[in-house]
Protein backbone atom coordinates (compact mmCIF):
# COMPACT_ATOMS: atom_id res chain seq x y z
CA UNK A 1 0.00 0.00 0.00
CA UNK A 2 2.82 2.25 0.74
CA UNK A 3 5.29 2.08 -1.89
CA UNK A 4 5.02 2.33 -6.49
CA UNK A 5 2.88 5.75 -6.17
CA UNK A 6 3.58 7.53 -9.47
CA UNK A 7 3.55 11.23 -9.67
CA UNK A 8 2.48 12.92 -13.01
CA UNK A 9 2.00 16.40 -13.96
CA UNK A 10 2.02 19.15 -17.16
CA UNK A 11 2.83 23.03 -16.06
CA UNK A 12 2.15 25.55 -18.50
CA UNK A 13 3.26 29.59 -18.63
CA UNK A 14 2.32 32.00 -20.95
CA UNK A 15 2.21 35.38 -21.56
CA UNK A 16 -0.84 37.40 -22.13
CA UNK A 17 -2.68 37.75 -25.54
CA UNK A 18 -2.81 41.57 -26.89
CA UNK A 19 -5.58 43.35 -27.45
CA UNK A 20 -6.63 46.41 -29.07
CA UNK A 21 -9.06 48.61 -27.70
CA UNK A 22 -11.45 49.68 -30.88
CA UNK A 23 -14.07 52.84 -31.65
CA UNK A 24 -17.30 50.56 -31.53
CA UNK A 25 -19.65 52.25 -34.09
CA UNK A 26 -17.75 54.66 -34.59
CA UNK A 27 -16.29 55.24 -38.05
CA UNK A 28 -13.58 57.00 -38.67
CA UNK A 29 -13.48 56.51 -43.00
CA UNK A 30 -15.70 56.14 -45.44
CA UNK A 31 -16.06 52.70 -45.44
CA UNK A 32 -18.04 50.44 -43.47
CA UNK A 33 -15.20 49.54 -41.00
CA UNK A 34 -14.97 50.37 -37.37
CA UNK A 35 -11.44 52.02 -36.94
CA UNK A 36 -9.35 51.38 -33.87
CA UNK A 37 -9.17 54.16 -30.64
CA UNK A 38 -5.88 55.87 -30.67
CA UNK A 39 -3.79 55.56 -27.32
CA UNK A 40 -2.60 59.21 -26.27
CA UNK A 41 -0.73 58.10 -23.43
CA UNK A 42 0.22 54.40 -21.74
CA UNK A 43 -2.34 53.21 -19.42
CA UNK A 44 -1.89 51.63 -15.59
CA UNK A 45 -2.30 47.90 -15.79
CA UNK A 46 -3.38 46.10 -13.67
CA UNK A 47 -6.89 44.59 -11.85
CA UNK A 48 -9.34 46.98 -10.39
CA UNK A 49 -12.87 45.41 -8.86
CA UNK A 50 -15.58 46.96 -8.87
CA UNK A 51 -16.75 46.85 -4.84
CA UNK A 52 -20.16 47.42 -6.13
CA UNK A 53 -20.79 45.02 -9.57
CA UNK A 54 -17.96 42.57 -9.25
CA UNK A 55 -16.70 43.14 -12.63
CA UNK A 56 -12.81 43.12 -12.98
CA UNK A 57 -11.16 45.37 -15.47
CA UNK A 58 -8.16 44.49 -17.32
CA UNK A 59 -6.79 48.39 -15.91
CA UNK A 60 -5.80 49.67 -12.38
CA UNK A 61 -8.23 52.94 -13.05
CA UNK A 62 -10.52 52.65 -15.44
CA UNK A 63 -11.59 55.99 -15.33
CA UNK A 64 -7.91 57.42 -15.99
CA UNK A 65 -7.10 54.51 -18.78
CA UNK A 66 -10.40 55.68 -20.51
CA UNK A 67 -8.95 58.97 -20.25
CA UNK A 68 -5.96 57.72 -22.26
CA UNK A 69 -7.68 56.94 -25.77
CA UNK A 70 -9.33 59.16 -28.30
CA UNK A 71 -11.16 58.71 -31.40
CA UNK A 72 -8.89 58.80 -34.20
CA UNK A 73 -9.42 61.54 -37.19
CA UNK A 74 -10.31 60.05 -40.52
CA UNK A 75 -7.48 58.93 -42.12
CA UNK A 76 -5.29 58.29 -39.44
CA UNK A 77 -4.23 54.70 -37.82
CA UNK A 78 -5.45 53.47 -34.15
CA UNK A 79 -2.79 52.00 -31.77
CA UNK A 80 -3.32 48.30 -32.38
CA UNK A 81 -2.29 45.84 -30.01
CA UNK A 82 -0.58 47.97 -27.76
CA UNK A 83 -1.77 46.30 -24.44
CA UNK A 84 -1.27 42.34 -23.16
CA UNK A 85 -4.12 40.25 -21.33
CA UNK A 86 -3.65 38.48 -18.30
CA UNK A 87 -0.58 35.54 -18.98
CA UNK A 88 -1.79 31.97 -18.34
CA UNK A 89 -0.48 29.40 -16.18
CA UNK A 90 -1.92 26.18 -15.39
CA UNK A 91 -0.52 23.01 -13.64
CA UNK A 92 -2.33 19.50 -13.72
CA UNK A 93 -0.86 16.03 -11.79
CA UNK A 94 -2.07 12.84 -11.52
CA UNK A 95 -1.08 10.18 -8.92
CA UNK A 96 -1.40 6.54 -9.83
CA UNK A 97 -1.00 3.40 -8.51
CA UNK A 98 -1.02 -0.20 -10.08
CA UNK A 99 -1.74 -3.37 -8.30
CA UNK A 100 -0.72 -6.80 -9.49
CA UNK A 101 -3.74 -8.70 -9.07
CA UNK A 102 -3.51 -12.81 -8.29
CA UNK A 103 -4.25 -13.89 -11.46
CA UNK A 104 -1.51 -13.42 -14.56
CA UNK A 105 -2.18 -10.62 -16.30
CA UNK A 106 -4.60 -8.94 -14.21
CA UNK A 107 -4.15 -5.65 -12.30
CA UNK A 108 -5.77 -3.00 -10.58
CA UNK A 109 -4.85 0.75 -11.08
CA UNK A 110 -6.14 3.60 -9.11
CA UNK A 111 -5.46 7.29 -10.48
CA UNK A 112 -6.38 10.47 -9.37
CA UNK A 113 -6.25 13.29 -11.81
CA UNK A 114 -6.60 17.12 -10.90
CA UNK A 115 -6.83 19.80 -13.40
CA UNK A 116 -5.90 23.49 -12.57
CA UNK A 117 -4.10 22.56 -9.01
CA UNK A 118 -3.66 26.22 -7.56
CA UNK A 119 -7.13 27.12 -9.21
CA UNK A 120 -5.83 30.27 -10.58
CA UNK A 121 -8.22 32.67 -12.25
CA UNK A 122 -6.42 33.92 -15.42
CA UNK A 123 -8.93 36.61 -17.06
CA UNK A 124 -9.30 36.50 -21.30
CA UNK A 125 -8.55 39.70 -22.65
CA UNK A 126 -10.05 38.40 -26.30
CA UNK A 127 -13.44 37.57 -24.58
CA UNK A 128 -15.12 40.27 -25.11
CA UNK A 129 -13.26 42.86 -23.36
CA UNK A 130 -12.52 45.04 -26.64
CA UNK A 131 -15.71 45.13 -27.09
CA UNK A 132 -17.02 46.86 -23.97
CA UNK A 133 -13.58 48.96 -24.10
CA UNK A 134 -15.09 50.47 -27.43
CA UNK A 135 -18.92 50.38 -26.57
CA UNK A 136 -17.77 53.03 -23.78
CA UNK A 137 -15.32 54.75 -25.74
CA UNK A 138 -18.02 55.17 -28.46
CA UNK A 139 -20.89 55.85 -25.89
CA UNK A 140 -19.42 58.57 -23.61
CA UNK A 141 -22.89 58.59 -21.42
CA UNK A 142 -21.68 55.26 -20.75
CA UNK A 143 -19.08 55.22 -17.09
CA UNK A 144 -15.66 54.87 -16.99
CA UNK A 145 -15.66 53.04 -14.40
CA UNK A 146 -16.73 49.72 -16.87
CA UNK A 147 -14.40 50.95 -19.30
CA UNK A 148 -11.65 47.37 -20.00
CA UNK A 149 -14.12 44.85 -18.25
CA UNK A 150 -13.37 41.58 -18.72
CA UNK A 151 -16.32 38.46 -19.78
CA UNK A 152 -14.84 35.88 -19.78
CA UNK A 153 -11.40 33.67 -18.33
CA UNK A 154 -8.70 31.41 -19.91
CA UNK A 155 -8.84 29.25 -17.45
CA UNK A 156 -11.35 26.73 -15.73
CA UNK A 157 -12.26 26.28 -12.20
CA UNK A 158 -9.90 23.21 -10.40
CA UNK A 159 -11.44 19.70 -11.43
CA UNK A 160 -10.61 16.47 -9.83
CA UNK A 161 -11.15 13.07 -11.07
CA UNK A 162 -10.87 9.69 -9.89
CA UNK A 163 -10.48 6.33 -11.90
CA UNK A 164 -10.21 2.83 -10.85
CA UNK A 165 -9.37 0.46 -13.90
CA UNK A 166 -9.51 -3.34 -14.01
CA UNK A 167 -7.08 -4.58 -16.79
CA UNK A 168 -7.30 -8.13 -17.83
Amino acid sequence: MIGGWELSGVARWTSGFPFTVDNGNFWPTNWDEQGIARMVARPQIGHHKDPVSGAVSAFANPGAAFADFVHPYPGQAGSRNVIRGDGYAGLDMALNKRWKMPREGHSLQFRWEVFNVPNLHRFNALSGLGTQACACIASLQQLPQSFGNYTGLLTQPRVMQFALRYEF
